[in-house]
């Protein structure tokens, strides 16, 4: 067949999955002159065709999986060329031609999975190469040259060679963006090119040999590093230089030797992906549960058993698939169960015994993988799945019994706390009132309302018939939109946007046309037009028209109009509907095309049914498949029957369904079946429908054949398969076509990937056939074409001319048949080729009726031991335990003392820049928000010494004095020195990052331990949650400035410290407020510090002394004010009213209210709600907190003597929400019972919208920070 029709047009064509075994190729490709990109994988080639020559405008070319030794041929001559993809193939070094790296737009080269054994001569000399694949190969070295010319390469794979070292050069490569090393023994290549690759997003060295010793020590620079694949190694443990990477998403250390995690993995904060299996791990960090973004945490094959996971795992709100097979769990925390979004759990291979009851309210889980734990018993499903509370008692009484209270506390508890309530009392009598109203009170009461109602809504209609001003409404303005469902027409965004849409009326329903094709009318159709503009307000208004062309049926001329008032309703638009006709159309719409329209002889045909005799084309179907029935058509002759098969003949009104003499029974009722849907769906039922067996044929069968053949052999081959259908899409733009294929294989019917019994095997699934779109399905003996309703006139003539020079250039059989198939009236055989697409047999017969009403899920399984139902699911009793009373001030400093006594000696060291320099003695006691501080402390260890125990006949007998002080002399050189103990204090600021806790533990800590083996101590703390033993050191004077160190000393801005002791006199600080006077409190006493820009006078510092504050406060503020400011300061201390307007008001920002009593410090407590156990728990935070131990993953109580304020995070689970309310309620109910005089009133707060009484409980409130980096 010659070429003469749409193949010049064609810009892109897969003909991958065909046979061009033996040197055939279609020659008509020659045609194609306009091709750009074209796809010949697994198509059988053993060398490069010579039609490519043709092909001058040729870009991408990929000709992947087949037989090719050479690329030598035409390449070369191709001026366009930018991509060649030529994997697994056979080729070798001689067969890649030096003259295609001359090419001056390649840019991508794939060669991966051939014969080479060094890289490509002349591969340097492409220098605009982006995209260079050469895995699974033998190459054993790299050229330096080729890195330092192909310096623009984004993506570089050199997996699985024998590469042993890597050229410096690499270094050069600082847009690479994808960098694989997979499986080269690289054990000496210390990889120092990486931290010059700063663009790098993915690098995996999977099986590279690498250890501790041959990573680089810090990726810092690698800010975009978000894939690291480590697997298959010899690491111990987690290289320090990926905790220097801020946004991992994706981490792989498997298969290594690693038997710890450290602390550090906090700093991953946007990983998604952690994959640990196969290693020697034995537990899991508590620092795992701050992933909150981890959606992935595969464990598999290490020694982790129960108390190796962490109780708090259920935090992590984003997992979706935990993998701990191969392990030796026993149980798991209950909290995994809690984990929302939880959709894959596999524990097989374990010694599990039980698991947690919640593991039935994991609605999403898909995979649920048990297996092969003999041991285990599953819990039995909750009677009430939707269970509140969790069949918790959340009642005061039984929270006191479980809490350790005596029976008397909780008979009190239980006569005495509802009768003292007002409010409780109220309520009763209101019920009571309202339970003894008349029956006929209430009667009356609803008739009047009725009335009141009645009279109302007449108001309301008589109001709305009246426009404003007083004017009756017009006709059109009480018009309600109808409600329709337009969306089958149009789509949501049509008239969104200034412009011209335009519609096509085809089969009675409005055809979007393309905007190539604007202006341009057939005569036989009709059009809807719309335009979008925006009027002087700037509003969205439209202009309507529908054009009925001169030729026009009837139908379309009604359709036109019917539909332009469906888009005006659809838009709610006010504008009228106007006609327009063929050659009398308006100046209005002339000028919507500016005046350039034209008309085309032609259109589609009329949507009515024309009677006339349907032609139908004979066709026989050899029928075949186990589950769902397949139809193989063949030629119409007598040789093609096989006595193992049925056959179905159709002759339109006849169909004849042949049974082999050898065939089963199922297969001829299948066959049965689908000639009966045939005929019901496509003949209308006017097919007579005739079953054959081998042997009785009637002489009209062996007509329709050409004759009965002498004998009916076996010639089908056993392992007959046949080809695998491939489905193209057809796509067209301005002047030129599109052929690509469709992998149906990795298609799926969901937005998420279905399970493996969904995915389809070599059937098509329906969901793939778009309305918009017209498709070619390749089926070798049947070529369809389907025609979507919404899809454009020319791409549907260009498919029919395109399937047309398919079929004749790729040789198909001379029974071949094209047929079109329009979105609605498909036939039946093209049906069978989609997956459960109106299926012969959709009933599973195998099902017993006990499978059918089995329900999916755990229920019925086994029974749970009973003795097990009462174990306890909430644990409450901090709530009732006392509020921990202050320690007097003389133990304090006593403690104080004692361990200051212990201290031989303390260095500090402040972070600057990367590195820790030693701290001033002078600035002892200084720290600076921004700023990160260790302090080595050494002690004095006191050593115990056991007495000699001499035996009772020694100690009888008389001894010499001088025979016993020679004795004691002698004891006495025995006896060791004193030992001593190294603490090292890290202290972090609210607002500095991670990097000095990182840089810390990977550079000075290592240095410590040198110096003090087997006595150091590491206690890392974070501002205002520092260890008393450390705060004692400083005395009292443990002052927090905002900023850093050196930044912060030139400030010329007045500052404000607030000194407040929380608890203890240990616990006392002075911190850096807000300057405002509204902060002031009477029983506090701050420091104000107003600089001057005198060189002489820096400025005047006050120690402002509340009228209620402690007189020790007040001599400590003193001496806070002589330590933190030298002479060239002038200090005042002044009394609450004595306050000089000058500097004082002036500097703090002028005079506003403030509290003059801190009554709440006598009654504030912190409580904190939680399920990180496993089960719902409350504690209380010791008296000494913080804003940042507002967890924001957890639900906070907070009781300052009036209200008790249940303050949520942002991050928190509606189980917490619901525990911690009726948690709030108990602990109110108690407080209630135990200071009556002191009533207490929920209020609930969110997470920033803190009101005053609230953050004042709360020493040097502040933003809260952010996540540390």
């Amino acid at each position: 067949m010659e070429a003469t029709g749409v193949l010049p047009f064609v810009r892109g064509v897969d003909l991958s999955g065909n046979d061009f075994k033996g040197g055939y190729f279609p020659e008509n490709v020659k045609a194609m002159t306009s091709l750009r990109w074209l796809k010949l994988n697994r198509t059988g080639l053993c060398y490069l065709p010579e039609e490519l020559a043709a092909l001058q405008k040729l870009e991408h070319l990929s000709v992947s999986h087949n037989n090719l030794t050479t690329l030598h041929g035409e390449l070369s001559s191709l001026p366009s060329l930018r991509a060649i993809v030529a994997r697994a193939n056979n080729l070798k070094n001689s067969g890649v031609p030096d003259d295609i790296f001359k090419l001056d737009d390649l840019s991508v080269l794939d060669l991966s999975h051939n014969q080479l054994t060094e890289c490509p001569r002349e591969l340097e000399n492409a220098k605009n190469m982006l995209v260079l694949n050469l895995s699974h190969n033998s190459i054993d070295s790299i050229p330096n040259q080729l890195f330092i010319n192909l310096t623009d390469l984004l993506y570089l794979d050199l997996s699985e060679n024998r590469l042993e070292s890597l050229p410096p050069q690499m270094r050069r490569l600082v847009h690479l963006q994808t960098l694989v090393l997979n499986g080269n023994p690289l054990l000496h290549a210390q990889l120092r090119q990486l931290p010059a690759m700063m663009a790098l997003q993915t690098l995996h060295l999977r099986n590279t040999q690498r250890t501790q010793s041959n990573l680089p020590t810090s990726l810092e620079g690698l800010s975009n590093l978000s894939d690291v694949d480590l697997s298959c190694n010899d690491l111990t443990r987690v290289p320090e230089c990926l905790y220097t990477l801020p946004n991992l998403h994706r981490l792989n250390l498997s298969s290594n030797q690693i038997a710890e995690l450290s602390l550090c993995i906090d700093q991953w904060v946007h990983l998604e992906t952690l994959n640990l299996s196969r290693n020697q791990l034995t537990s899991l960090p508590s620092a795992i549960c701050k992933l909150t973004k981890l959606k992935k945490l595969y464990l598999n094959s290490n020694k982790l058993d129960f108390d190796g996971l962490p109780s708090g795992i259920g935090k992590l709100t984003s997992l979706e698939e935990f993998m701990a097979a191969n392990n030796n769990l026993e149980l798991i925390p209950e909290s995994l169960c809690r984990c929302p979004k939880l959709r894959k759990l596999v524990l097989n291979k374990n010694r599990l015994v039980t698991l947690p009851e919640a593991i039935h309210l994991l609605t999403e889980i898909e995979v649920l993988d048990v297996r092969e734990n003999p041991s285990l018993v599953m819990p039995p499903k909750p009677a009430d799945r939707a269970a509140e509370w969790y069949n918790i008692d959340f009642s005061l009484q039984n929270q006191l019994r479980l809490a350790g209270a005596s029976p008397a506390t909780v008979a009190a508890a239980a006569a005495g706390s509802g009768s003292k309530d007002p409010l409780a009392r109220k309520m009763r009598l209101r019920r009571r009132k309202d339970s003894a109203q008349d029956v006929q009170a209430k009667q009356v009461l609803k008739g009047m309302s009725d009335v009141a109602q009645e009279k109302n809504k007449n108001q309301e209609e008589s109001t709305d018939a009246r426009a404003p001003g007083g004017k009756v409404r017009r006709w059109d303005q009480g018009l309600e939109k109808p409600r329709l469902d337009y969306s089958e027409f149009f789509t949501e965004d049509v008239g969104q946007l200034p412009g011209l849409t335009i519609w096509q009326i085809e089969n009675f329903v409005p055809v979007l046309v393309e905007e190539a094709f604007h202006g341009k009318f057939y005569e036989a159709d009709c059009y809807i037009v719309l335009k979008t503009f925006l009027d002087d307000s700037g509003s969205l208004n439209w202009e309507i028209y529908y054009w009925i062309g001169g030729e026009a049926t009837l139908d379309k001329k009604a359709c036109s109009a019917i539909h332009a008032v469906n888009l005006r309703n659809y838009l709610g638009a006010e504008c009228r509907t106007v006609r327009e006709e063929m050659g009398d159309e308006s100046e209005e719409f002339l000028q919507v095309f500016d005046n350039d329209i034209s008309y085309i002889e032609g259109g589609t045909a009329s949507g009515f049914y024309t009677v006339e005799d349907t032609h139908y084309v004979t066709r026989m179907y050899r029928v075949y498949g186990k589950k769902n029935i397949k139809l193989e058509p063949v030629p119409l002759k007598g040789s093609s029957l096989d006595p193992r098969f049925v056959f179905l003949l159709d002759q339109g009104l006849d169909i004849y369904v042949w049974r082999g003499a050898q065939a089963t029974l199922s297969s001829t009722t299948k066959a049965r079946l689908f000639a009966e849907k045939m005929n019901k769906n496509e003949r209308k039922g006017k097919a007579e429908i005739t079953l054959l067996v081998q042997g009785q044929e009637p002489p009209g069968f062996w007509a329709v054949l050409g004759g009965e053949p002498s004998e009916i052999k076996k010639h089908v081959p056993d392992d007959f398969w046949p080809p695998q259908p491939k489905l193209y899409k057809v796509g067209l733009g301005l002047g030129y076509l599109e052929l690509p294929q469709i992998n149906y294989k990795l298609s799926v019917e969901h937005k998420k990937r279905p399970k493996v019994e969904l995915m389809p095997g070599m059937r098509l699934l329906q969901s793939l056939l778009d309305t918009r779109c017209v498709y070619i399905l390749d089926c070798w003996s049947d070529v369809f074409i389907w025609l979507g309703r919404k899809s454009p006139r020319l791409v549907r003539a260009a498919a029919l001319k395109l399937g047309q020079e398919l079929c004749g250039m790729l040789h198909r059989p001379r029974h071949t048949v094209v047929s079109r198939s329009l979105e609605g009236t498909e036939a039946q055989v093209f049906k069978a080729k989609f997956k459960n697409w109106d299926d012969v047999l959709t009933v599973d017969y195998t099902r017993n009726a006990e499978a059918v009403l089995q329900g999916p899920g755990l229920s019925g399984k086994v029974k749970r031991d009973t003795e097990k139902k009462d174990q306890m699911k909430a644990d409450l009793t901090a709530l009732f335990l006392p509020r921990q009373p202050p320690m007097p001030l003389a133990e304090a400093e006593q403690l104080m003392e004692e361990w200051n006594e212990d201290l031989d000696g303390m260095e500090g060291f402040v972070l600057e820049g990367r590195k820790f320099t030693r701290l001033p003695e002078e600035e002892f006691g200084h720290f600076y928000t921004q700023d990160c501080y260790v302090f080595l402390c050494r002690y004095w260890v006191p050593v115990e010494y056991e007495e000699e125990k001499t035996e009772d006949k020694e100690g009888k007998a008389s001894a010499e004095g001088r025979e016993g002080e020679e004795a004691a002399a002698e004891a006495e050189e025995k006896q060791p020195e004193e030992d001593f103990q190294c603490i090292v204090y890290f202290w972090q600021g609210r607002e500095a990052s991670n990097m000095g806790w990182l840089t810390f533990t990977f550079s000075l800590q290592k240095k410590f331990e040198s110096l003090f083996p087997g006595k150091l101590e590491v206690v890392r703390m974070t501002q205002q949650q520092e260890n008393p033993k450390f705060l004692s050191h400083f005395k009292r004077k443990f002052i927090i400035h905002r900023g850093k160190r050196k930044a912060a000393q030139g400030t010329l801005q007045p500052t404000l410290y607030q000194i407040r002791t929380n608890g203890s006199a240990l616990c006392t600080r002075c911190i850096q407020i807000n300057t405002d006077s509204s902060l002031l409190n009477s029983e506090f006493c701050f420091i104000l510090k107003v600089p001057f820009e005198s060189e002489d006078n820096q400025g005047i510092v006050y120690a402002w002394v509340g009228r209620a504050s402690d007189p020790d406060e007040a001599k400590l503020a003193e001496d806070i004010l002589n330590t933190m400011f030298d002479a060239s300061y002038s200090k005042q201390v002044i009394n609450e009213g004595e306050e000089p307007e000058n500097f004082f008001w002036v500097g703090i920002g002028a005079q506003k209210p403030y509290d003059d009593d801190a009554e709440y410090m006598k009654h504030t407590r912190l409580f904190r709600c939680s399920n990180e156990k496993g089960y719902f728990a409350v504690t209380e935070k010791c008296s000494d907190f913080c804003q940042d131990d507002l967890a924001d993953d957890d639900i906070m109580l907070l009781d300052n003597g009036q209200e008790v304020y249940m303050w949520v995070g942002t991050q928190t689970s509606q189980v917490e929400i619901k525990l911690s309310l009726k948690a709030c309620q108990v602990y109110i109910q108690h407080t209630r019972s135990k200071e009556h005089e002191r009533p207490r009133r929920l209020r609930l707060v969110r997470k920033g919208n803190e009101q005053r009484a609230f953050t004042r409980c709360f020493h040097a409130w502040s933003t809260f920070r952010q996540a540390p980096v």
